[in-house]
């Protein structure tokens, strides 16, 4: 049975505004205390994320991934024979300085070593000029060879080691280009893929119908558990297996290559190109990400285009954008950027914290933002083909994938703001809203970039073992969704009601939501309740009490909240992990919308953000909270750390915002 929108049978009624008039009127010394070291934690961080806004309006944080990122960027180099010795040095003081203590490198800020990671770098270093027989490489290539070497590492790994002979093609999952004109409708067309994968498998299939080999700089036999046999045979999983099944599918597409007609291969390729070509951005990159850009240039590189070609010189010249130069001379590689969600929700962080609505900064943001919005079809379009566009993507040049998560925050953002060009701002929220609620999948959710992209069959190919490659919808961002459509008036519109009752059912039995773009549970129930109060659900309502129990029962004795992206693995994780101020944050983003302003966890939530606030008015924050894909592919947004905390403090201070509209009430249903 479906849950209730009310806990029972009835309507929801509109959010009690009373309750947070006289939580702002509390007089009592601890109250008062709280609220001034509240309200001085807000004024230094407030100060702070002003003075990082872009003269253009938009705002951007590093974003920190991992090391792949900086040796794959060191390998292309090499491979097209552009590779000098400032940018190797530079990215070579960046990956040395991530190495941990036992010789290897993680994926997370406190993670566990990672194979894979630790190849990659290992190659990268020694393409630096750091020798096997060095102390750090030693433990490094030791540990590998104790982790099964480079025959156990990822699949996107051995590609890179294939391209300079370190590993065969023959070796390798095959993926054929004629993929490319696999119809909509049948499995593992290219769009049942994510886009992230979808943009990055497309450009494989060319890398992998021509199999090129650069000359190696050298050996990697340290690397081997056996140098004379670096791949030893492996048995198959049993035939009633799907592993079983998609690993003989892999033999087969191995035996076509051999008698794959030449015209339809060489057409296939072709074919895969002018998709490739014709996705690229204005600034050069494919997607607004870093794989998609490595990849898409290898690939048209083989086809004959030239480093001098326009195609080819803007996406490299795009790929030097995702360098960051730090003040040791060390050269970081981001993945991508992320200035549209930065400025959403600093916008959302200045205005909740009391910045006015017609500060110039706030206007200079939403101007920025109004100019991103997107006016063309993308590859959205393929599933809803008569929906007008009006999204917004991540970054900075993304036309193709506007995303669900980005379009909401940023109506949310623009309703935040008095801009003097009132009805540009109702068009483009008005278009926005169209999208998003166009892009709903068939159970009633939301996912990030796609409808309905929940094929099972994409994750199950050999190749795929690189991190989620589907785009199922999720809690997050179909909560996100929900408040922006409760915000708009648009409670009680049939596809909203729906969503609701999506969230309803898919919280877990402990009361929390599932985090897919964040980490994790805490995210997820930090996104979802403030969705539900904003569509009337009241603070009695059950999933809210379930949530609220959850929160106080992981909340850390230094009363601030964190949760370690093994949570994504381990069950006792769930909830668990170093306090962070970004957690720290969502937690009481979710308190305070479930009415829990005076309680105990609430007021030892704020200490915990004004005691650990920097001088400067920021907070410290290595963890990763942010996610690409849930635990293999893990992200420190460098600004969460200023956003979400300052979001928290204002809402404190000066309660939920919109609190005084009223609610239509939301029937519920059995």
């Amino acid at each position: 049975m479906t849950a209730t929108t009310d806990g029972s049978t009835g309507a929801v009624a509109p959010a009690a505004t009373s309750a947070t008039t006289a939580h702002l009127t509390d007089t009592t010394p601890e109250a008062t205390g709280a609220k001034s070291a509240a309200d001085r934690a807000i004024q230094r961080a407030t100060d702070f994320l002003l003075a990082r806004q872009d003269a253009q309006g938009w705002w951007k944080g590093d974003l920190d991934t991992n090391v792949t990122m900086d040796a794959e960027d060191l390998l292309l180099r090499q491979f097209l024979g552009i590779r000098d010795k400032a940018t190797t040095d530079a990215a070579a003081l960046f990956i040395r300085g991530e190495q941990r203590e036992d010789g290897t490198w993680a994926t997370f800020y406190g993670g566990p070593g990672d194979l894979s990671a630790t190849i990659e770098a290992y190659v990268a270093l020694r393409l630096a000029g750091d020798s096997p027989d060095d102390a750090h490489m030693a433990r490094a290539s030791a540990w590998v060879r104790e982790r099964g070497g480079i025959a156990a590492s990822r699949v996107f790994t051995r590609i890179w080691l294939a391209l300079f002979g370190w590993w065969k093609w023959d070796d390798l999952p095959e993926l054929p280009p004629e993929l490319i004109y696999f119809p909509k409708w049948m499995p593992l067309n290219i769009y049942d893929f994510g886009c992230w994968a979808r943009q990055t498998i497309v450009p494989l299939t060319i890398v992998s119908a021509k199999r090129p080999v650069r000359p190696a700089p050298f050996p990697l036999n340290e690397l081997h558990t056996d140098a004379s046999d670096p791949n030893p045979a492996k048995p198959l999983a049993r035939v009633a297996s799907w592993d079983g099944v998609f690993q003989r599918l892999d033999k087969v597409m191995h035996g076509y290559r051999k008698v794959a007609l030449k015209r339809l291969r060489k057409s296939a390729v072709n074919t895969a190109a002018r998709w490739i070509i014709e996705r690229q951005e204005n600034d050069g990159c494919w997607g607004g990400i870093q794989p998609p850009a490595v990849y898409s240039v290898i690939a048209l590189h083989l086809l004959g285009y030239d480093l001098a070609h326009p195609v080819l010189k803007a996406g490299l010249t795009s790929l030097d954008r995702f360098a960051v130069w730090r003040e040791d001379g060390a050269r970081m590689i981001e993945a991508c950027q992320s200035p549209v969600w930065d400025t959403c929700l600093a916008t959302i962080a200045l205005a909740d914290a009391g910045v006015p609505a017609d500060h110039p900064s706030l206007v200079k943001a939403a101007t920025w933002m109004l100019d991103e919005q997107i006016d063309r079809p993308g590859d959205w379009s393929v599933r809803r083909p008569r929906l007008e566009s009006g999204g917004w993507a991540f970054e900075f040049e993304n036309d193709n994938y506007p995303d669900i998560d980005d379009t909401a925050e940023v109506v949310l953002a623009l309703r935040r703001v008095d801009h003097p060009d009132k009805a540009r701002v109702e068009k483009a929220i008005e278009r926005g809203v169209r999208w998003n609620l166009g892009m709903q999948s068939k159970n009633g959710a939301w996912a990030a970039f796609d409808v309905d992209n929940t094929s099972p069959f994409p994750n199950r190919l050999p190749f795929c073992d690189f991190g989620e490659v589907i785009d199922p919808p999720s809690a997050d961002v179909t909560g996100h969704v929900v408040e922006m459509l409760a915000i708009e008036g648009e409670t009680n519109d049939p596809r909203t009601r729906r969503g609701i009752e999506w969230l309803l059912a898919d919280q877990e039995e402990n009361g929390a939501w599932f985090g897919r773009w964040g980490v994790n549970y805490v995210y997820g129930t930090g996104s979802v309740v403030p969705a539900l109060t904003a569509a009337g659900l009241p603070a009695t309502h059950p999933a809210i009490r379930r949530a609220v129990t959850w929160l106080e029962s992981v909340q850390n004795d230094d009363g601030g909240w964190g949760e370690d992206l093994r949570s994504y693995r381990y069950e006792d994780w769930k909830g668990r992990g170093t306090s962070t101020a970004s957690q720290t944050a969502w937690a009481l983003l979710a308190l305070l919308a479930a009415g829990e302003r005076d309680s105990k966890a609430v007021e030892r939530g704020i200490a915990f953000l004004t005691d650990t606030q920097t001088e400067d008015g920021t907070w410290d924050e290595p963890y990763f909270t942010g996610t690409g894909f849930p635990w293999d592919f893990s992200i420190n947004y460098h600004l969460y750390r200023q956003v979400f905390p300052l979001t928290a403090l204002g809402r404190y201070v000066h309660g939920e915002p919109f609190a005084d509209r009223s609610v239509s009430p939301v029937k519920g249903s059995g």
